[in-house]
C-alpha cells in the first residue's frame, strides 16, 4: 500500500482527496469518500444557515469514524454566512482537517485555525499563492492543473507542469490534481512529487455521487473533447461539460452579454434542477477533461480499490 506524507499527516488510507463541489459534496456523500479510505471534504458553503451546517457535520461522524475535512469558501458571492460561523462550528465540533479555497484565507481565521490545532489545507493556482500561504502557515497546499473542471484560474497551467513547480517552491506537503480520472493518473501525480491526488470529475460518475443517473449515463459517455470554458469574460473561467447551457452562456459571452446575463444560466438553481430531475441541458455542471477516460459507475470504494491497485502496478512497472 502506498504511503506518503500527505496519508500521515491525515491519518487516511488511500492518497486521494475527494473535490469540494457544490451542491454535491454533502455529508453523506463526504462520508462514502472517507469510508472508502480517501478524504471527503463538506462544502460548508451549501448551508444557508450556521445550524444547518452544524447538523451536516453532525451527519458526517454518524456515518465515518474516518477523517474528513470542512471546505471554507473564499468566495464571498457564495458564502452565506460570516464564515467565523462556520469556523465557530468547526471547532465546536472539534473538526480536525479544514480546506479553504478562493481569495487569500483572512488572516484571522488562519489564526483560528492554527489555535484549534487544525490541519489547515489551501487550495490555489500557483506558485505565488502557494508562497503566500505557506508563509501564513497553511499545513498542505493544493494545486490543480488547467485540465481540471470547474475554476481553472487565470494562469491556464497544466498538470504536468504546475505540480513540480509548486513542489520545488515551496516547502510543504503538495496535494495535485487536474484530470485525474484513473490510477495512471495517480502515479503520475505522485511521480511529480505531490503527496495525493484530488479527484472530482471522476467521483461524479459513481454510484453513490448525488446527482440524477441521467447525468451519469451521459457523462460516461463523453469524450475528452465534451468540456469547454466558460464565465472567462466575468473573470471566473470555469471549464464545464459541454451541454446545451453551456454552449448557451458561452454565445452570451460571445455577444458581450451582462455579469446577470451570464449568471441567469449558471446559477446553482438550475444546476441542482440537472441533478435532481435528470434535465441534463437546463443547467452547467463543472467537469474536467479526464471525463473521456471514465466508462463505468462505479461505487467510491470499488473505485478508489481499482485506482490503487492500478497505481502501484504502474509504480512498480516503471522500475522494473
Amino acid at each position: 500500500m502506498l504511503k506518503t506524507n500527505i496519508t500521515q499527516i491525515l491519518g487516511i488510507k488511500y492518497p486521494i482527496i475527494g473535490g469540494t463541489m457544490m451542491s454535491i459534496s454533502k455529508a453523506d456523500f463526504v462520508a462514502d469518500i472517507s469510508n472508502a479510505g480517501g478524504l471527503g471534504i463538506l462544502a460548508s458553503a451549501i448551508y444557508k444557515t450556521k445550524d444547518e451546517f452544524a447538523d451536516a457535520v453532525d451527519r458526517i461522524k454518524e456515518l465515518t469514524d474516518k477523517p474528513f475535512a470542512v471546505n471554507i469558501n473564499l468566495f464571498p458571492s457564495m458564502t452565506s454566512v460570516d464564515n467565523n460561523d462556520y469556523v465557530d462550528v468547526l471547532i465546536e465540533k472539534e473538526v480536525k482537517i479544514v480546506e479553504t479555497s478562493g481569495h487569500s484565507a483572512p488572516a484571522e481565521l488562519c489564526k483560528r485555525f492554527k489555535d484549534a490545532g487544525m490541519t489547515w489545507i489551501h487550495k490555489c493556482v500557483g506558485i505565488k499563492y502557494a508562497l503566500k500561504v505557506e508563509k501564513m502557515g497553511a499545513d498542505i497546499v493544493t494545486v490543480v492543473g488547467y485540465e481540471n473542471g470547474g475554476a481553472t484560474g487565470k494562469l491556464d497551467i497544466g498538470t504536468l507542469v504546475l505540480i513540480p513547480s509548486v513542489v520545488d517552491a515551496v516547502n510543504l506537503p503538495i496535494i495535485g490534481g487536474g484530470g485525474i480520472s484513473d490510477g495512471r493518473g495517480i502515479a503520475a501525480v505522485l511521480s511529480l512529487g505531490a503527496g495525493a491526488v484530488i479527484i472530482g470529475t471522476r467521483l461524479l460518475v459513481t454510484k453513490e455521487c448525488p446527482i440524477h443517473d441521467n447525468l451519469k449515463q451521459a457523462l460516461s459517455s463523453a469524450s475528452e473533447l465534451d468540456t469547454m470554458l466558460i464565465m472567462r469574460s466575468i473573470g471566473a473561467t470555469h471549464r464545464v461539460w459541454n451541454n446545451a447551457a453551456a454552449q448557451k452562456c458561452s454565445e452570451i459571452e460571445k455577444n458581450n452579454g451582462s455579469f446577470d446575463e451570464v449568471l441567469s444560466i449558471v446559477t446553482g438553481d438550475k444546476a441542482r434542477k440537472m441533478y435532481n430531475d435528470g434535465d441534463i441541458d437546463v443547467g452547467v455542471i463543472s467537469c474536467g477533461q479526464g471525463i473521456g477516460m471514465i466508462h463505468d459507475i462505479p461505487s467510491v470504494k470499488d473505485l478508489f480499490d481499482t485506482m490503487m491497485k492500478a497505481a502501484e502496478q504502474q509504480l512498480t512497472g516503471l522500475l522494473n
